[in-house]
C-alpha cells in the first residue's frame, strides 16, 4: 500500500505547506527549500510505484525498499501532523473565535509575523530540524530507487472515483448438495461413541465453513438438538474466549469469570440433561492439552450430542480424536463455472456474456475448484466491460509466480491491485481485527478516517466517501456475512479467513492482532516490533504485563478488542500509554457491552497524543474527563456512550474544531451540555443532548442547537426543564435536514418547577423537525394534545412512539401518515376511546375509497390501563357504507395490560395472518399471558 501512503503523505504536504504558511516557515533559514525537496522527492517516488508494487511479490530487494519506504513515509506523516498541530495551537489560543468558520471544510492558518516568542522560535526550529532528518532517509531511498530500474510508464493514475454500483450480497451455493446431505446424515444419526467428533478438512477457500453453515441451520438438524451453538475459533486456540462463547450461546449473556476452571463448572451446569450440537470452525491448534480439559466438560451432555469442526489440517483431525471426516473437495469447472458468472456476468446482455464466456471459461479453469477464488474473480470482471480488460487478468504474470505464499492470492492479488489507492489502505487496516471478528461499517469507516485514508472529495462528506469504499470492497467479494439492521441496510460484515490472511501477507505486520493472557507469556514476539503501527490487543485475566507494547513508539492504532476481553487496563497503565505512544490516531480502550468497568478516571497524559482522531472511552466509569483532552485539536470521533457515571464535559469543547461525532448515547448522569459545542461546526454526530435546570453562561441551552448541522439520530433529554417557552423563539431542529431520528423527553430534574400542560404543547409546536424525519419518540409529555400543526407533515415518517402521555385523552390521527411501518402507544392514563379520530382529522372531506395506515406493519399497545373501546365508525355515503381500508400491510399486533379493553376492531379480528401477542387483557380473553 506503498502507492497510496505516499500519496496521502504529499496530499497532506500541500495541505500544511499553504497559502499563508510557507512565509512563515521562511524564517528559518533553508527550510522551504527542505520542504521543497521533500515534495520532489515523494513526486519522483510515486512515479515508480505502480511498477514496484508489483514487483515486491517476486524480487526482496524491492520489497525491502518498499518496507523502508513506508516506514519514511510514517516518519513524515507524524512531522507534518505535528507541524500542523503547533499551527492550529497557536492560532486557538489567540482567540478561539478566529478558528471557527461556519461553512469551511478545512481551515489552515500561520503564525502572525510579529509573535516572535522564545516558545514560537524553537518550535519552529524543532519542526525544521525533523524535516532535514526525514529529508536525508527520503534522499537515500531515492538513490537506492535509480538502481533498481522501476519502470515509469506502468504508472498511470487510476481513477480516484469509486464506481457507483450496489454490492451483491452473493448467498448462492453451487456444487455442495451431496456433502450437505452425507454431514446431516452424520450429525443425526445415532452413535455408539459419546460425544463423536465430526470434522470437514479441506484447503483455505474451499468452502468448510459454507458446508457446516448449510448443515447447522437445516431442519432436520435443528430439530435434533435441544441446543445448538456455535463458535469460530481461529488461531491461536483460546479455551477462555471459546468457553466464554459457549456459555453466551447457551445462557444469552456472558458471565464475568476469570478462571477457566469456573467457566467449565458453567458449562458443565448448562448442559445436564441436553442434546447439543457443538460447532467450532476454523480449528488449528495441535495442543491436546488446551482441548481435552474442554472436551471432558461437554462430556456431561446427553447422549446424542454431536462436535463438528472444520480445519484445513489433518494433524488437528488426529489430535482432536475424529474418526469421522468428510473432506471437501475442489469444486467441478462446471460448478466454479456457475458460481463465476453469477458475478461476471451480473447487469450483462445475453449477447455480452456470449462475448466475454470463452475467456471467462479460461479464466475459470485457474480457479482449481475453490469457490472463494471464483467469488473473487467474478466480482473483480463484474466491472469490467471490455474484452481487452478479461484478456489482460487471464494473461497476468502473477499466475506464474511461485514465491507467493499461497496460489490462492494470486486472484486476490489482481483484485487489490485493481482498487484505487486509497482503498487499498482501507482493506489492508482490516488486518488488525482478528479472524472472524464482526467488522461494524460505521466503526470501521471512523477508524479509516482517523488514519487519514477517507478524506472529503467532490463535495462529498468523509463518511459517504467511506460508505462508498465499504460498498466497493464488499462488491470485490472482500468482506462476507452481513449484518443488517431492520431497514436492510449493512452494518457489520466479516473478512473469510483466507482473505483476512491475504490482508496480513500484505501487511507485513504493520497491523497486527495479539492476544494477551495473564496466566501465560505476556505478549507472544511472532511480529515485528519495529514495523508494527496497528495493534488490536484481546486480553485474559487479570494479571497484565504490557512493557512490549510500550516498544513500539511508531504504533498509530491501538485498540482493546473489548467484546471478547475478561480484563481492563490497570489503573497506573494507562498514563504511560497516553504518555508514551504519542503517535497514535486511534485509541480504543472501551468496555464491552457485558462488561463492568474499573476505569474510573481519565489522566490528564490523555493531552499528549496530538495526533489523536478516534478516541473511544465507552462503557467506562469516570465521573468527568480532564480539561487536557480538549488540546486534542485534530480529534474527529470521541466515543463516551454508556459512561453511565460521567456527569461533566470539559469546558473547553470548542477547542475541538475538528470533531465531527461525539458518540455520548446512554450518558444519563450528565447534567448539561457545555456552550461551546455550538461553535464546533464540523459537528455531524450528537447522540444526546440534556436540557440544563439552569441558566449558567457555560450550558448550551435548546437554542444552541440551531446553530449545528447533525445526522443521524438525537436524544434530547429534560424538556421540562425549559423554564421560559417564549425564550425559544423558532425551531432549533428545522433546518437539520440530516436528521433522520429524534427522541423528545419531557421530563425534569427532580428539583424542578412543575410545568403547565399548555406549555408542553406551545414546546412541541416549537420543536418543528425537518419534514426528513424518520423516527420520532414524544415522551414523558404532559400536554392534553398530541398534535402539532408539524406532525401531519411528516410524509417519511416510519417509527413512531408514545410513551406515557398521561394527560391526552385522544390519539393523533395517524392514519394519514403515508410512510408510517411501526408504532407503539406505552402508559397513556387518560386513554379510554380509540376512534375515528384515530385514522383521520375531524371534517376531512369523504371518498368512496379511503387507506388507512397503508403501509404499517407492527402496532403495539401497552400499559394503557383505562383503555375501553377500539372500533370506529363507518360514514355512509348516500345509501352505502364508506369503503375504508384500515392497516392492509400490518403482520404483528401487541397488546399488553389493557385490562379494560373489550374488543378488537374488525379488521384486526378478520386479518387471518396477523401475528398476536395479548397478555393481561382479561376481557380479550387473555388474562395472563399469550
Amino acid at each position: 500500500m506503498a502507492e497510496a501512503l505516499v500519496s496521502a503523505v504529499i496530499e497532506q504536504l500541500i495541505s500544511v505547506v499553504g497559502e499563508g504558511i510557507q512565509q512563515e516557515v521562511r524564517l528559518v533559514v533553508g527550510v522551504d527549500k527542505e520542504v521543497e525537496k521533500l515534495k520532489s522527492n515523494l513526486d519522483d517516488i510515486r512515479a515508480v510505484l505502480v511498477d514496484a508494487e508489483e514487483r515486491q511479490v517476486e524480487e526482496k530487494t524491492v520489497e525491502l525498499w518498499l518496507d523502508r519506504l513506508k516506514q519514511a513515509s510514517y516518519n513524515i506523516e507524524d512531522v507534518l501532523d505535528e507541524w500542523n498541530y503547533a499551527l492550529l495551537e497557536q492560532r486557538i489560543n489567540q482567540g478561539v473565535e478566529n478558528v471557527l468558520i461556519p461553512g469551511k471544510k478545512k481551515v489552515c492558518f500561520s503564525f502572525p509575523s510579529c509573535c516572535f516568542s522564545f516558545k514560537k522560535v524553537i518550535l519552529r526550529h524543532d519542526i525544521a530540524f525533523k524535516i532535514r532528518e526525514v529529508n536525508e532517509k527520503l534522499d537515500e531511498i531515492t538513490k537506492q530507487k535509480q538502481m533498481l530500474n522501476f519502470d515509469v510508464n506502468r504508472s498511470v493514475e487510476r481513477s480516484k472515483r469509486v464506481q457507483s454500483t450496489k454490492f451483491i450480497d452473493e448467498s448462492k451455493i453451487c456444487g455442495r448438495a451431496e456433502e450437505k446431505d452425507i454431514l446431516i446424515r452424520k450429525l443425526c444419526e445415532s452413535s455408539g461413541e459419546h460425544l463423536p467428533i465430526i470434522s470437514i478438512i479441506g484447503m483455505g477457500g474451499i468452502g468448510k465453513t459454507t458446508l457446516a453453515q448449510l448443515a447447522y441451520n437445516d431442519n432436520d438438524v435443528i430439530n435434533n438438538f435441544d441446543e445448538r451453538i456455535w463458535v469460530c475459533v481461529s488461531d491461536p486456540f483460546n479455551e477462555y474466549r471459546i468457553a466464554k462463547a459457549i456459555i453466551e450461546a447457551l445462557k444469552g449473556s456472558t458471565p464475568n469469570l476469570s478462571e477457566l476452571n469456573s467457566l467449565l463448572e458453567c458449562i458443565d451446569s448448562s448442559i445436564v440433561g441436553k442434546k447439543i450440537l457443538l460447532v467450532l470452525d476454523d480449528v488449528w491448534s495441535e495442543d491436546s492439552k488446551n482441548w481435552e480439559p474442554l472436551y471432558d466438560c461437554l462430556k456431561k451432555s446427553l447422549s446424542g450430542s454431536k462436535i463438528l469442526i472444520t480445519t484445513r489440517k489433518e494433524s488437528v483431525v488426529h489430535m482432536m480424536g475424529s474418526t469421522n471426516t468428510i473432506n471437501v473437495k475442489e469444486l467441478s469447472d462446471e460448478e466454479c463455472w456457475l458460481l463465476f458468472r453469477q458475478l461476471a456476468f451480473f447487469g450483462l446482455s445475453q449477447e455480452e456474456c456470449e462475448k466475454f464466456e470463452e475467456t471467462g471459461r479460461q479464466i475459470v479453469s485457474k480457479c482449481k475448484g475453490l469457490p472463494l477464488v471464483a467469488k473473487t474473480l467474478g466480482s473483480l470482471l463484474r466491472f469490467k466491460k471490455h474484452w481487452e480488460e478479461w484478456k489482460c487478468i487471464l494473461d497476468s504474470k502473477l499466475w506464474k509466480l511461485k514465491e507467493i505464499e499461497k496460489d490462492v492470492f494470486v486472484p486476490l492479488l489482481l483484485s487489490y491491485n485493481e482498487l484505487p489507492c486509497m482503498m487499498k489502505r482501507c482493506f489492508v487496516y482490516c488486518a488488525i481485527f482478528p479472524k472472524d471478528y464482526i467488522l461494524k461499517k460505521d466503526e470501521l469507516i471512523k477508524l479509516w478516517m482517523a488514519q487519514g485514508y477517507v478524506k472529503e472529495e467532490e463535495n462529498k462528506a468523509m463518511e459517504i466517501v467511506g460508505e462508498e469504499y465499504f460498498d466497493y470492497l464488499a462488491s470485490q467479494s472482500l468482506f462476507q456475512e452481513f449484518e443488517k439492521d431492520n431497514e436492510n441496510n449493512v452494518i457489520g460484515c466479516k473478512m473469510h479467513d483466507l482473505v483476512h490472511d491475504f490482508a496480513q501477507f500484505l501487511s507485513k505486520n504493520e497491523c497486527a492482532h495479539i492476544e494477551v493472557d495473564g496466566s501465560k507469556e505476556p505478549l507472544k514476539s511472532s511480529f515485528n516490533h519495529k514495523k508494527v503501527c496497528h495493534m488490536m490487543v484481546t486480553m485474559y485475566g487479570e494479571d497484565l504485563f504490557l512493557d512490549s507494547i510500550f516498544r513500539l513508539r511508531m504504533m498509530h492504532s491501538f485498540l482493546m478488542d473489548t467484546e471478547n476481553s475478561m480484563a481492563t487496563l490497570p489503573h497506573d497503565v494507562m498514563p504511560k500509554l497516553f504518555g508514551e505512544l504519542t503517535c497514535l490516531r486511534a485509541l480504543n480502550i472501551a468496555k464491552g457491552w457485558r462488561q463492568n468497568s474499573l476505569i474510573e478516571e481519565i489522566p490528564k497524559e490523555v493531552g499528549k497524543l496530538m495526533h489523536l482522531r478516534y478516541l473511544n472511552l465507552s462503557g467506562l466509569g469516570m465521573r468527568k474527563l480532564p480539561e487536557a483532552l480538549c488540546g486534542l485539536y485534530n480529534l474527529q470521533t470521541l466515543d463516551i456512550s454508556r459512561c453511565v457515571e460521567l456527569e461533566e464535559l470539559p469546558q473547553g469543547m470548542e477547542k475541538l474544531i475538528n470533531l465531527r461525532h461525539l458518540e455520548n448515547d446512554s450518558t444519563w448522569s450528565l447534567k448539561y451540555i457545555p456552550k461551546g459545542i455550538q461553535r464546533l461546526s464540523n459537528l455531524r454526530t450528537l447522540r444526546y443532548f440534556v436540557v440544563s435546570g439552569s441558566n449558567d453562561e457555560k450550558t448550551c441551552n435548546l437554542e444552541g442547537l440551531k446553530y449545528l448541522n447533525l445526522f443521524g439520530e438525537l436524544y434530547i433529554d429534560k424538556l421540562g426543564n425549559v423554564s421560559d417557552v417564549e425564550e425559544v423563539k423558532t425551531s432549533p431542529l428545522r433546518n437539520h435536514e440530516n436528521l433522520v431520528g429524534l427522541m423528545l423527553y419531557f421530563n425534569k430534574d427532580i428539583d424542578g418547577r412543575e410545568r403547565r400542560n399548555e406549555e408542553d404543547e406551545a414546546l412541541l409546536e416549537i420543536l418543528q423537525p425537518s419534514l426528513n424525519l424518520e423516527k420520532l419518540t414524544i415522551s414523558s409529555y404532559k400536554g392534553n394534545t398530541i398534535l402539532p400543526n408539524w406532525m401531519m407533515s411528516l410524509t417519511k415518517l416510519k417509527h413512531l412512539t408514545l410513551f406515557y402521555c398521561n394527560n391526552c385523552k385522544h390519539l393523533p390521527p395517524l392514519g394519514e401518515l403515508p410512510s408510517l411501518e411501526y408504532l407503539t402507544i406505552r402508559g397513556m392514563d387518560s386513554l379510554k376511546n380509540v376512534t375515528n379520530e384515530f385514522l383521520r382529522k375531524e371534517n376531512d372531506g369523504t371518498s368512496s375509497s379511503s387507506v388507512f395506515f397503508p403501509k404499517l406493519k407492527r402496532i403495539e399497545f401497552r400499559n394503557i390501563r383505562e383503555l375501553e373501546e377500539w372500533d370506529y365508525e363507518i360514514t355512509r355515503i348516500g345509501e352505502e357504507e364508506e369503503v375504508i381500508t384500515i392497516m392492509p400491510s400490518l403482520v404483528s399486533l401487541t397488546i399488553h395490560f389493557c385490562p379494560k379493553l373489550k374488543a378488537l376492531p374488525k379488521h384486526l379480528v378478520q386479518n387471518t395472518r396477523l401475528e398476536k401477542e395479548i397478555s393481561y387483557c382479561p376481557l380479550l380473553g387473555y388474562p395472563r399471558t399469550w
